[in-house]
C-alpha cells in the first residue's frame, strides 16, 4: 500500500515537473488578461479602419456589408428553399417555417457532389450542376410547381452589393474546412460608410480571420505560427485564422513537439516520418487528448501512432502542449469578441450590455474544453456585459432559409406599410390643385352672396395700414389663444433709438374656468390685469390695449369682434356671437379698480404678420403653424365685399383651417384624418387645420402606429396600453425624432419614455410614418400659401410679386424639415412670386401692440 501511494506520488511530481518544463518553453503562447485586452483595442482599430470609407481599401479587418438589416422576430412564416455551397458537396434544403405562437422550423436536405471536372470547369457548367440537382431535388419532394423564396449560402470571397447580389472575388481551395474562423455582427447603419442611408442596422461579415495581416499581431505571433504561416496555401494571409481555427489548431501542436523533440527536450530526441509529416497530428487528436478521461492515454495512443514510443512524461507534456495551444486559441477569441461586445455596448449606450452570441464550428462543438474557457475569459474581459451563447443548428442550411425567411417578411411589411402610406405622398399635381381649391374657397369667402356658407371665411380685420416706424408708446397688450395667456407692457420708440421693448407675465387659466361661463372666464383674465399693473408699478394707469383673441370672429370694426365658435379646448358658456371688447369691458367695469382704452382686437396671425412688417416692409402676409394653423395678407378693399369702400386695402384673417369643412378635401383625406377628426372636440370642423398643425399631427401618427400594431407591422403586434392613450404622441416628439442629429437610438429612448418597447426597426419605422406625416402637412401648408401670394400677384397685376411672409409657431420653428419643406412648395407651386420668410418674434403679444400703436397714430392724425 505505501509503495503504491509513493509511486502516485512520484508520477505526480514527475508530470508537475513536465508541465511546469512545458509552461516556461511556451511561455509566449500563455496570455495573459493585459494583452488579451491590448488586442481587443487593437481590433477595435481595425473594425473602425474597416467601416470607414477612406480606411477600408487597406484595412485587413474588411468589414463587409451583408445586406442583412434585421434578426428574425418570431412572425417568419412560409415555406423556403436553400444551397449551400461551401466545397466538394453542397446541399439544397427545404425549409418550413410555421409560426402559430411557438416558432418551429422543419427541414428536408439533400447532399449532391460536385465532381472535379466540374468544378474546374466553367462557372456555366458548375450553375448548370447546380440548378439540375435544385431541380432533382424539388421533383422528389413534389414541390416543382411551387415558385418558393431561396437563400444561398455561397462560402468564398465575395463582394456584397445588396441582399440578393454577390460579386465572386476569387475561388478559394476546393474543399470548406469547418475550422475555418470568422465572425458577424449587428452595426448601427451610420457607422458603415460603404452603404449609403444612417437608419437602422446591418449585420457585417467581418472576416476577422485577415487581423493582423498588417502587421498588428507580430509582437504576439509566435516562430510557430510562422512557421505555419510559410508552409501554408496562403502567405502573410489570415494571421489570426491561423492562430485561432481549427484547421491549423492540431498542425501548431505538431511543430511545437517537433521543434521541443529536436532540442531533445521529448522524445529522447528521436523524431519520427509520420512526426515530420505536415497535417498528421489533427485537430481532432488535440480534442482526444483533452478529453475528460484517460487524456494521458490518449496522448500516447496518438504518439504512437505517429511512430513514436512516449514515455509517460511525453505524454504529460503533450497533453500540456494541446491545452496551451488550444487556450491561446480559445483566449484570442474571447479578446476579438470583447471588442464587438465593447463596439455594440457603446452603440446602444447602454450601461450594461445584454447579449446573445449564437456559435457554430467543430472546434467550439466538440473540444471538450474549448468553450468553457472562451466563455470564462470573455466574461473576465468585458465583466459588464450578460453574455448567452446559443450553439446553431446548420447555420449554413437553416440559417440561409432564415435570412430569407427574414427578408421575405421585411419586403412583404414594407409593401404593406408603403400601401398606407401611400396616400399621405402627395403628387405636384395633387398640391396644384390643392392650390386651386384655395383661390376658389378664398373667393367664396370675400364674396357677399357667397360669404355665408363659404368655410374660409375671409374676415375683415379692420387693419388697413401696417408699421411705417414713426409709431411710438407705451401700450398694454393681452395675448389669448389657449390654456395660457399673457399680459404685456410693449414701450414703442421711434427715431434714432427705434425700437419695441416688452415687459410680460404669464397665467394660467385652469379648465374649469375654459369649461364654466363667459363671465367667471373674462373676470379671471381682469384679475390677471390687474396682478400684471400691480407687478409693473402701474395701478391705476390707463394705457391704449391690443386685445390678440385667436379664435373665430367676426370683426365689425377695429374694436368690435364677434366671436364666431370656441376652438382650442374652449368651452365657455355666453361667448359666441358676443363682442369679446364688450365682455372685456363689462369685466373690467365689474372690477371697479381700473380703465382701459381697448383700441383693437387683433388675431394673432395678423399680430405676427404686423410684428415682421415693423422689420420688413414686404411683409404683407402673416402666417401661424402651431398648436394652430392660420394666415392672413392685404387684401385689396375692392375684393373685400363685406366692408364698404374700393379704395386701400385690408388684413383679411382668412380662418383657413376651415378649408375642406365643405367636403372639397376629402378626395385627399385619409382614414386616419377622419379618426383624428372624428375623436376631437369639434367634429367635422377644421379639417385643414387637422391635417396640418402641431395640435393634431401626433394623434395622425399615433393611429398610423395603431393600424401597424393590430396588422403585426410594427412592435411585433403588441400594442401598448400607452398607445391606446389619445395626446401621447405630443408633437414635439415628432420634431424630435426627426432631428437629423438624433440616433435610432435616441428615437428608441423617446419611444421608451412613452411606455413603447421599440426594436431598431420599429424605430426605423416610426421615423418614416413622423416623416410622411410632417411633409404632408407642410406640403399643405405650402399649396395654401401658394395659393395667397399668386392672389396678391394677380391682385396688383404683376407679373412678378416680391413678398415676405411672417411666420410664427412652434411646429414651423422647431420641427428640422416643416419650414425647408413649405419653402420649397410655395417656390414650385408659385414661380412667379418672390417669396421671403421671416420668423416673427412675438407676434401676439408684441403684433398687438404694434397694431394699437398704428391705430393709434393713425387716429392721432385723424384728430390733427
Amino acid at each position: 500500500m505505501i509503495a503504491s501511494h509513493l509511486l502516485a506520488y512520484f508520477f505526480t511530481e514527475l508530470n508537475h515537473d513536465q508541465v511546469q518544463k512545458v509552461d516556461q518553453y511556451l511561455y509566449h503562447m500563455r496570455l495573459s488578461d493585459e494583452t488579451l485586452l491590448e488586442i481587443a483595442k487593437r481590433f477595435r482599430k481595425e473594425m473602425e479602419k474597416g467601416l470607414g470609407a477612406t480606411t477600408h481599401p487597406t484595412a485587413s479587418v474588411k468589414m463587409l456589408p451583408t445586406f442583412v438589416r434585421s434578426t428574425p422576430d418570431g412572425t417568419e412564416h412560409g415555406e423556403f428553399l436553400a444551397l449551400d455551397l461551401g466545397g466538394t458537396n453542397f446541399r439544397v434544403l427545404w425549409v418550413r417555417v410555421t409560426d402559430n405562437g411557438l416558432q418551429k422550423v422543419e427541414m428536408e436536405n439533400q447532399i449532391y457532389a460536385i465532381p472535379e471536372d466540374i468544378m474546374r470547369g466553367s462557372g456555366t457548367q458548375l450553375f448548370d450542376h447546380i440548378a439540375e440537382c435544385l431541380a432533382n431535388f424539388m421533383d422528389k419532394l413534389q414541390i416543382k410547381d411551387k415558385k418558393l423564396p431561396l437563400g444561398f449560402t455561397f462560402s468564398f470571397p465575395c463582394i456584397q452589393t445588396k441582399l440578393d447580389e454577390s460579386f465572386l472575388v476569387s475561388w478559394t481551395k476546393g474543399f470548406k474546412s469547418s475550422g475555418v474562423d470568422n465572425a458577424c455582427y449587428m452595426e448601427e447603419m451610420r457607422h458603415i460608410d460603404m452603404v449609403e442611408g444612417d437608419e437602422g442596422r446591418m449585420c457585417i461579415n467581418m472576416e476577422w480571420g485577415a487581423f493582423g495581416d498588417d502587421g498588428a499581431l507580430d509582437d504576439i505571433r509566435t516562430e510557430f505560427d510562422q512557421e505555419i504561416d510559410m508552409g501554408s496555401l496562403n502567405p502573410g494571409k489570415q494571421l489570426f485564422e491561423k492562430m485561432i481555427s481549427g484547421l491549423y489548431m492540431g498542425e501548431l501542436v505538431r511543430l511545437i513537439l517537433v521543434k521541443m523533440a529536436k532540442e531533445e527536450l521529448l522524445f529522447g530526441g528521436k523524431l519520427s516520418p509520420e512526426l515530420l509529416a505536415t497535417g498528421h497530428f489533427e485537430t481532432k487528436d488535440v480534442s482526444d487528448i483533452e478529453g475528460e478521461k484517460d487524456g494521458i492515454r490518449k496522448a500516447r495512443e496518438v504518439l504512437v501512432r505517429l511512430g513514436l514510443d512516449p514515455t509517460q512524461e511525453d505524454c504529460v507534456a503533450t497533453h500540456r502542449v494541446c491545452q496551451i495551444v488550444s487556450t491561446r486559441s480559445a483566449s484570442l477569441c474571447a479578446a476579438t469578441l470583447a471588442a464587438v461586445l465593447r463596439r455594440i455596448k457603446e452603440n446602444k449606450g447602454e450601461e450594461r450590455l445584454r447579449s446573445t452570441i449564437g456559435v457554430d464550428g467543430s472546434v467550439y462543438k466538440k473540444h471538450p474544453h474549448f468553450a468553457k474557457r472562451l466563455h470564462k475569459t470573455l466574461r473576465r474581459l468585458v465583466p459588464d456585459c450578460d453574455i448567452r451563447f446559443l450553439r446553431s443548428e446548420d447555420g449554413s442550411g437553416k440559417g440561409a432559409a432564415m435570412v430569407t425567411a427574414v427578408a421575405y417578411r421585411l419586403a412583404d411589411q414594407h409593401r404593406a406599410r408603403q400601401k398606407t402610406l401611400e396616400p399621405l405622398k402627395l403628387s405636384r399635381e395633387q398640391l396644384l390643385e390643392v392650390k386651386r381649391r384655395m383661390k376658389v374657397e378664398m373667393e367664396r369667402g370675400l364674396s357677399k352672396e357667397t360669404h355665408a356658407i363659404a368655410p374660409v371665411k375671409m374676415l375683415p380685420t379692420y387693419v388697413c395700414a401696417t408699421p411705417d416706424g414713426t409709431e411710438k408708446g407705451d401700450f398694454l397688450a393681452l395675448d389669448l389663444g389657449g390654456t395660457n395667456f399673457r399680459v404685456l407692457l410693449v414701450r414703442v420708440r421711434n427715431g434714432k433709438r427705434r425700437g419695441v421693448e416688452m415687459h410680460n407675465k404669464i397665467y394660467s387659466i385652469p379648465q374649469e374656468v375654459m369649461h364654466g361661463t363667459g363671465d367667471e372666464l373674462f373676470d379671471h383674465i381682469v384679475q390677471c390685469i390687474a396682478d400684471f399693473l400691480e407687478y409693473m408699478g402701474m395701478k391705476g394707469v390707463s394705457l391704449p390695449l391690443g386685445f390678440t383673441f385667436s379664435f373665430p370672429c367676426q370683426q365689425n370694426s377695429l374694436d368690435e369682434s364677434i366671436l364666431l365658435k370656441w376652438t382650442k379646448g374652449f368651452k365657455a358658456s355666453g361667448c359666441e356671437g358676443e363682442d369679446v371688447v364688450t365682455l372685456l369691458k363689462e369685466a373690467i367695469h365689474r372690477r371697479e379698480e381700473f380703465d382701459l382704452d381697448v383700441v383693437a382686437v387683433v388675431n394673432d396671425t395678423v399680430g405676427t404678420m404686423m410684428t415682421c412688417g415693423y422689420e420688413d416692409p414686404h411683409c404683407e402676409v402673416g402666417l401661424i403653424v402651431g398648436t394652430g394653423s392660420n394666415a392672413c395678407y392685404m387684401e385689396e378693399m375692392r375684393n373685400v365685399e363685406l366692408v364698404e369702400g374700393e379704395e386701400g386695402r385690408m388684413c383679411v384673417n382668412m380662418e383657413w383651417g376651415a378649408f375642406g369643412d365643405n367636403g372639397c378635401l376629402d378626395d385627399l383625406r385619409t382614414e386616419f384624418d377622419a379618426a383624428v377628426d372624428e375623436l376631437s372636440l369639434n367634429a367635422g370642423k377644421q379639417r385643414f387645420e387637422k391635417m396640418i398643425s402641431g395640435m393634431y399631427l401626433g394623434e395622425i401618427v399615433r393611429n398610423i402606429l395603431i393600424d401597424f400594431t393590430k396588422r403585426g407591422l410594427l412592435f411585433r403586434g403588441r400594442i401598448s396600453e400607452r398607445l391606446k392613450t389619445r395626446g401621447i404622441f405630443e408633437t414635439k416628439f415628432l420634431s424630435q425624432i426627426e432631428s437629423d442629429c438624433l440616433a435610432l437610438l435616441q428615437v428608441r429612448a423617446i419611444l421608451h419614455h412613452l411606455g413603447l418597447e421599440s426594436t431598431c426597426d420599429d424605430s426605423i419605422i416610426v421615423k418614416e410614418v413622423c416623416t410622411v406625416v410632417a411633409r404632408r402637412a407642410a406640403q399643405l401648408c405650402g399649396a395654401g400659401m401658394a395659393a395667397v401670394v399668386d392672389k396678391i400677384r394677380e391682385n396688383r397685376g404683376l407679373d412678378t410679386l416680391k413678398v415676405t411672409v411672417g411666420v410664427d409657431g412652434t411646429l414651423y420653428k422647431l420641427h428640422p424639415h416643416f419650414a425647408k419643406i413649405m419653402h420649397e412648395t410655395v417656390k414650385d407651386l408659385a414661380p412667379k412670386c418672390d417669396v421671403s420668410f421671416l420668423e416673427s418674434e412675438d407676434g401676439s403679444g408684441k403684433g398687438a401692440a404694434l397694431i394699437t400703436a398704428v391705430a393709434c397714430r393713425i387716429r392721432e392724425a385723424g384728430q390733427r
